[in-house]
């Protein structure tokens, strides 16, 4: 990890991003077609499916992650580890998969005003 992603980080974890309303359906629509680039396997949420899932958002900024979890409570802690420890926005969790939003140095996506 440089110095640059470093910053860029400190500066993501101190200025939360909140979404409106509006963005957010901007983000679910133009997630519609993605699909998960990341899947969650036997072995849960380990170092190298956090570091899969920042090197994803670090090149498309928005992504799908497939949590696969015995029940809802798992899964729902599951997806609360993933957006803490990547300094993502939690855009819809719907069935098992997780759409992530983490604007990057570059933009590549242009959200609507809020």
């Amino acid at each position: 990890m440089g110095l640059k992603y470093a910053v860029f980080n400190n500066h993501l974890r101190n200025s939360a991003m909140n979404l409106t309303t509006k963005q957010k359906q901007y983000l679910k629509g133009l997630a519609h077609d993605l699909k998960p680039v990341v899947m969650l396997g036997q072995y849960g949420l380990t170092e190298g499916v956090l570091a899969e899932i920042d090197a994803a958002l670090g090149h498309h900024e928005l992504i799908k992650v497939k949590v696969s979890a015995a029940d809802r409570d798992t899964k729902k802690l599951i997806v609360e580890a993933i957006v803490r420890e990547s300094q993502g926005v939690q855009v819809q969790v719907m069935g098992n998969v997780l759409t992530l939003f983490r604007p990057s140095e570059e933009k590549k996506i242009s959200l609507p005003k809020a």
